[in-house]
């Protein structure tokens, strides 16, 4: 079962057709989804779940400090790195902090990749800007919090991390000048450079030394004063806000550094002390019915709040809200036969409009801020069969904890703000098919 309907096309800066951004520091993402329209319901849904494997698991934290986890989310960009200036192909990933690139001499680092691009490797000699971190200096002694009682001067700032599913990046900083599109004032784009601390990956493992979907890196735009649009704010190169537009109906999108003044969105607080972007979510109303739900139902444990994640396609709820929220949206149709696909999607055959014969969802949050979910959006057509997105969090995240994740299902068709200097995450329904194609 291949999920054609899922091709995204490539995007290039289509801020004249989407957005109208503040000229002043702006930087246009052109992204391209990682799956491409290959994606089976098994690769979508083990997608998933190696990322919330990630999400969720420990941290290592060895000599010279660590990147927070990150993952292989579902989208990737083109950015230049170096003096001369290099391409590199990276994920874009709001779930992670740091960029990473693998570098020169690398350990297990990916060859070859299915998507159409070729690999780098990033080569700090090859750069007359590029200059190893040590871990006596500020960067890294600030982004993990203490120097390391092993530190020494003349020492390299490692990072390691370890996830979920297994998989490992190790290596050490450096710091170099990464090369970005900026918007200017007529709404054009011009070169714009900024010097980043970056990880050098030495060695991977697991699947990030082995997938056919690989490219050069990630990066992370994560809160963290690691993560590069922190970096790049420090030194009032940009905002510390950003926002992506998906379409989820053709494929496409933008992904964009800056305030956005239009669309105007109405936004909710984020929750502080927390490692993702997470929000209060206050209620579900599915066809203008209040599910009848715990007030804390979305709390587990020591994770406060909904995460808002661009990098996973589906959305997972738990179990006390996934059961009754199925049964809510399956009630107009209670003819309805479905069916189990590969032990977790319900699908069924329907021959007519599902926006007009299923419920919309609608998630209420701290601040009368809501976020409608159409059917169109929370069901995907796999051959002659309609699927359901919404997943069960219990039986999908690695530990068997529940969290409320909503991804590409339920971000999708809007405009995402994340406004990182208030410290709040807006949206907006918006018509996010206008993304012309890019070829790499």
């Amino acid at each position: 079962m291949d999920l054609r309907g899922r091709r995204r096309r490539l995007a290039v800066a289509v801020v004249l057709q989407l957005l109208c951004l503040v000229a002043s520091g702006n930087v246009v993402f052109k992204v391209r989804h990682k799956f491409a329209g290959r994606l089976s319901l098994g690769a979508l849904r083990d997608h998933d779940a190696h990322r919330h494997g990630r999400m969720l698991s420990a941290v290592d934290l060895p000599l010279g400090g660590n990147g927070r986890p990150t993952d292989a989310a579902l989208y990737f960009t083109k950015i230049g790195i170096g003096t001369p200036s290099k391409e590199y192909h990276v994920q874009v990933d709001t779930g992670s902090d740091i960029l990473w690139v693998n570098c020169a001499g690398c350990d297990r680092c990916p060859k070859k990749s299915d998507l159409g691009i070729k690999l780098a490797l990033y080569d700090v000699k090859g750069s007359s800007t590029g200059k190893p971190v040590t871990c006596d200096q500020d960067f890294c002694t600030s982004t993990f919090n203490a120097p390391s009682s092993d530190c020494k001067v003349g020492m390299l700032c490692d990072y390691s991390v370890t996830y979920g599913d297994g998989s490992s990046t190790a290596g050490y900083f450096v710091r170099d000048y990464v090369h970005l599109d900026s918007v200017n004032g007529d709404l054009k784009t011009t070169p714009m450079n900024g010097s980043v601390a970056f990880g050098c990956g030495a060695k991977q493992s697991g699947e990030l030394g082995t997938s056919s979907e690989a490219v050069d890196g990630i990066l992370g735009f994560g809160q963290a004063n690691s993560s590069m649009i922190s970096q790049l704010a420090s030194s009032q190169k940009v905002k510390k806000m950003f926002s992506h537009c998906l379409d989820g109906t053709n494929g496409g999108g933008i992904f964009a550094i800056g305030q956005v003044v239009q669309p105007k969105v109405r936004s909710t607080p984020l929750v502080q002390n927390e490692a993702h972007y997470n929000v209060i979510m206050k209620a579900i109303e599915v066809g203008g019915e209040v599910l009848q739900l715990e007030t804390d139902i979305f709390d587990t444990g020591s994770r406060r709040g909904t995460i808002i994640d661009s990098g996973t396609t589906l959305a997972y709820l738990p179990d006390e809200v996934y059961n009754p929220l199925l049964v809510k949206v399956m009630a107009q149709q209670p003819n309805l036969k479905t069916r189990t696909v590969e032990n977790e999607f319900r699908c069924f055959a329907y021959s007519g409009n599902v926006d007009d014969g299923f419920p919309v969802v609608t998630f209420h949050f701290e601040g009368s801020v809501s976020l409608a979910v159409y059917p169109r959006d929370y069901l995907f057509q796999v051959n002659n069969e309609w699927c359901i997105g919404w997943q069960n969090s219990g039986l999908q995240s690695k530990d068997g904890k529940e969290i409320t994740l909503l991804g590409d299902l339920v971000l999708s068709n809007k405009l995402v703000f994340y406004d990182l200097e208030n410290q709040t995450i807006g949206w907006a329904e918006y018509n996010c098919e206008y993304a012309v194609p890019l070829r790499f």
